[in-house]
């Protein structure tokens, strides 16, 4: 129940602060006095939008905050998906700034107003005339009868078999494109594979038979000149092994003159060492080489295979080949795992998709259980609040599943004899309405848990006797739930816990305006201005006591 309410610089209230009792708060005061101001604040608890016309000093900010003790509401789940701290007391506060911009807390926490609105609805619930079109919604309309026929658990199973399901299907449906993606791609997948498996290619064949091809393209001349270098050194009369062999022999008899000499002695020698070892290797490759017509066609051949491929696939080199060869064996391999995996997933939806369908069938069974009770109900409190011949009757549509399970239910209304019933928003006047409303949530109060109740003007176009029995309704429902009723009739007024006051002050060069608890004289007084003028009689505040009494 919401335990402080504060209110700073909004619209023409200064700073304001109450403390509702648990049961029925009553808020009088003249037209235009500033009761739907502190409506409009609260509203700001719900999300509402605002500006900086709500300002009452263009230099301060506004500041809204409700206290709430949200200890027997069953919040803990709703906060925990906000990503919100949980407390019992629970300060939701907005704020907005000179240029207009709101932030939101809950808490203390940074929020949005999409939270809040979602947390909100949850803390207060207003009802208005102009509120009463949410009946209307097919949402709203559900939840009235889920409150009455209490189904939060069945709710409960159903939304969890009904988040798998959904789950489920979305990756069935995922499965299903990707085999549908790789059904157009497999044969041609598998063309390609098998024309590369078939090449047979690898890693370093394109360098290998490049340096190959190149040897034997130029074959003649790797022989003429090595064939020169090799008689040159070691094969004329006259050779260069036979002149560096001598050289050397005259560098070996001055080693010992000194140690520099010696040292070149040393290399001279290796480096010969290392020629004699290149002209014979040279002379390996010579014998080696040969012009291979048929091996160049081969090399030929392979080499314009690879470089096919290559231009084929768009890719530099044979590595890039490879790895292509690799991905398309994945992906044919994942054709042939898929369908294995499209078996298994089959069978999760089809079991997600009966415990569903089992979860809205025992939901359903439930609320549609009662409806015809919940019609009679209703029935029998609108003939209570002045309305005998109306009829509430309740229809039910199956439609496919959806969050909030597989049933849709119709408001069907007429508050007069004769007068077939109607949906509700078609057919209600707003006096009619709002009697229908009330019998709604004094019904609801005494199924389940309710946020705190805000009236405002429910009482609208109805007076004596009618005006009591809502007053009746209201305290009864006030005795398990905070009850707060904007009022202009005595009736509904005498009967609250707290009575508060709502008046301008006109006499600074800033009209605001001001609330103010009654005590219990005040309390009479103010009930019997409201029967019998600013000036009540005797007889007046006599009426005012007895509606107090009674």
């Amino acid at each position: 129940m919401l335990t402080k309410l504060s209110i700073q610089n909004y619209a023409l209230i200064r700073e304001l602060e109450i403390a509702p009792s648990s049961g029925l708060n009553i808020i009088t005061g003249e037209t235009g006095a500033g009761k739907s101001i502190v409506l409009g604040a609260v509203g700001l608890l719900l999300g509402n939008r605002a500006d900086t016309k709500a300002l009452l000093l263009k230099e301060k900010k506004c500041i809204i905050e409700g206290e709430f003790n949200i200890g027997n509401y069953a919040l803990e789940e709703v906060f925990e998906e906000a990503d919100l701290d949980y407390e019992e007391l629970t300060i939701v506060r907005r704020e907005i700034n000179l240029n207009g911009k709101s932030r939101a807390f809950i808490n203390d926490v940074p929020t949005t107003l999409d939270v809040l609105k979602q947390v909100g609805l949850k803390l207060l619930d207003i009802h208005s005339q102009n509120e009463s079109i949410e009946i209307v919604k097919k949402d709203a309309r559900l939840k009235i009868i889920d409150d009455y026929a209490q189904t939060s658990a069945l709710i409960a199973v159903y939304k969890k078999a009904h988040s798998e399901f959904k789950v489920s299907e979305k990756r069935l449906n995922d499965l299903l494109t990707q085999q549908a993606n790789l059904s157009k791609e497999e044969d041609y997948n598998n063309f390609l594979l098998d024309e590369l498996v078939k090449a047979s290619f690898q890693a370093d064949e394109q360098e290998t038979l490049e340096s190959e091809l190149k040897v034997l393209d130029n074959s003649e001349d790797i022989k003429l000149k090595l064939s020169q270098v090799v008689g040159e050194f070691k094969e004329n009369e006259y050779s260069i092994s036979d002149k560096l062999a001598e050289m050397n022999q005259l560098l070996r008899s001055t080693a010992s003159f000194s140690d520099k000499l010696e040292n070149l002695n040393e290399r001279f020698a290796s480096s010969l060492t290392e020629l004699k070892d290149i002209v014979d290797e040279l002379s390996d490759v010579l014998e080696s080489v040969e012009h291979n017509p048929q091996r160049i066609e081969e090399i030929n051949l392979r080499l314009g295979l690879l470089y096919q491929l290559q231009q084929k696939h768009q890719v530099l080199d044979i590595e890039g080949l490879l790895k292509i060869q690799n991905d398309l064996e994945s992906k044919v391999m994942a054709t042939q795992n898929l369908e294995e995996e499209l078996a298994q997933e089959q069978q999760a939806f089809e079991k997600r998709q009966k415990a569903m369908l089992e979860a809205a069938e025992k939901l359903s069974g439930k609320r549609t259980a009662v409806l015809d009770k919940f019609s009679d109900d209703i029935n029998q409190l609108l003939s209570y609040v002045g309305i005998p011949d109306g009829r509430l009757e309740m229809t039910h549509k199956e439609t496919d599943p959806t969050n909030t399970g597989t049933d849709e239910v119709e408001m069907l209304f007429s508050a007069n004899k004769g007068i077939a019933p109607q949906p509700v928003g078609q057919v209600a006047s707003g006096g009619e309405f709002s009697r229908l409303m009330l019998c709604i949530k004094y019904l609801l109060a005494t199924k389940t848990s309710m946020p705190t109740i805000i009236f405002d003007e429910i009482d609208t176009g109805v007076s004596g006797e009618i005006a009591k029995k809502m007053a009746v309704m209201m305290k009864r429902m006030s005795e398990k739930h905070q009850v707060i009723a904007i009022s202009h009739l005595p009736q509904i007024a005498a009967k609250g816990d707290a009575h508060y006051f709502v008046y301008k002050n006109q006499n600074t060069d800033t009209t605001e305006s001001f609330m103010r608890k009654l005590d219990a004289n005040d309390h009479v007084l103010e009930v019997a201005k409201m029967i019998g003028g600013d000036n009540p009689s005797e007889a007046a505040l006599k009426n005012a006591k007895e509606l107090i009494e009674g």
